[in-house]
């Protein structure tokens, strides 16, 4: 057997390497190219995934990557030009292209420099776009991925899983949606409406407000989002540290007020057209923070999701049972209403920039308000500045 020349195997995988990023910029383009002409269409293809996954084998969470990829280096020119030479990898500019830009590229291109795809993978993490290399990271904006493999049967229960959450929730959830509620269900959702729906064990600090959630053994930061559910809604059993006994758990919203209210509004989510009965939370719509008692009057039944959506000022809830409620998108428009995308997410944007910002949340929304009032439909970068003029900071 002749004896294999590893120098030249070692050339011809370099030129490999260097055609297959000159090929990935390609592909790229003229997949942009072909679905903004509706190529797929004039084929008699129903979507544009499938014509791809025919021409490529590509999975369509696939071809959306490729997609996102050739759209944010159209506005890159430093990374384009690197991955038409050969200079960064497709799978480098994946993750590169979460966090950079114009201003940016450069920077990230010179940090990324003699890391694998794996080490800039962990460069990225916890950084949001327009963050440069040394700024610090935020592990609250860190995303876990989870990779699983199935049996038919299994993708089959799956599959029917989040068709009755779906059901169940009136309306689509996303996949994180849906595990998230799964697992409230698994770890043991409330059989007395009397009590809290909150059974996970947050570890919340006195002093700053974050909080920490328990998964196996592993304590993981969460959002200020997700404490303030719980404390909407939660059993507390003090500091597990101090005394030689444990303490009694204590509910914040007595039984019987809970079971009034969930009677109230007839075991389903009070957001207008959600047909919601799944795992439901109580609200206190005017904040404990800021005096909001524990009466009826005051808290309302939310799914899940539109507990969610609230914290993270996607969804804006406001006035008193007994005076009429009011449900808005984060754009201002009436709830169910055609929404104006951009607004609305520049301005859940400033939002959550506030509460990381250590803003409490009524004060969050009122310097979000007072923004909106003097510069409208801004970037999020201007509402946060104008916000932060406005609370004196």
């Amino acid at each position: 057997m002749k004896p294999i020349d590893w120098k030249n195997a070692h050339e011809q995988l370099v030129r490999l390497a260097g055609s297959r990023a000159a090929l990935d910029h390609e592909e790229g383009r003229w997949l942009l190219a072909a679905l903004r002409s509706a190529a797929h269409v004039r084929l008699g293809y129903a979507t544009f995934a499938e014509y791809v996954e025919r021409l490529f084998g590509y999975a369509p969470r696939w071809t959306a990557e490729k997609l996102r990829v050739a759209e944010a280096v159209e506005e890159l020119p430093q990374m384009d030009q690197a991955l038409r030479d050969g200079a960064l990898n497709w799978s480098a500019l994946r993750e590169l292209t979460r966090v950079a830009t114009r201003n940016t590229e450069g920077e990230w291109i010179e940090a990324s420099k003699g890391r694998s795809a794996r080490q800039i993978e962990q460069l990225v993490a916890g950084h949001r776009p327009g963050d440069r290399p040394d700024d610090p990271a935020c592990p609250l904006t860190r995303k876990h991925v989870l990779r699983l493999e199935l049996s038919a049967d299994a993708m089959a229960a799956y599959k029917e899983a989040i068709a009755k959450l779906q059901r169940d929730a009136g309306g689509r959830l996303d996949e994180e949606e849906a595990l998230l509620q799964m697992a409230r269900q698994v770890l043991g959702g409330p059989t007395d409406q009397g009590r809290a729906s909150y059974q996970i064990a947050l570890t919340v600090c006195d002093r700053c407000g974050r909080g920490w959630q328990q998964g196996r053994g592993e304590l993981m930061e969460v959002g200020p989002e997700v404490v303030e559910m719980a404390g909407c809604d939660a059993q507390r059993i003090g500091d597990p540290h101090v005394g030689p006994k444990p303490t009694r758990a204590e509910q914040d919203i007595p039984p019987a007020v809970r079971r009034q209210v969930m009677r109230r509004d007839q075991g389903r989510c009070h957001v207008p057209g959600c047909r919601s009965t799944l795992f439901l939370d109580l609200h206190h719509i005017r904040a404990r923070s800021e005096g909001g008692p524990h009466d009826a009057d005051n808290l309302i039944a939310l799914c899940g999701a539109h507990h969610r959506a609230h914290h993270r000022g996607l969804l804006i809830i406001e006035g008193q049972l007994s005076t009429g409620m009011t449900f808005r998108h984060a754009d201002g428009t009436r709830y169910g209403s055609v929404v104006a995308p951009q607004i609305a997410e520049a301005r859940a944007e400033a939002f959550q920039a506030l509460r990381s910002l250590g803003f409490a949340e009524p004060q969050a929304r009122r310097a979000l308000q007072a923004a909106c009032a003097h510069v409208g439909n801004a970037t999020a970068d201007v509402l946060l500045r104008e916000a932060l003029a406005a609370a004196g900071r």
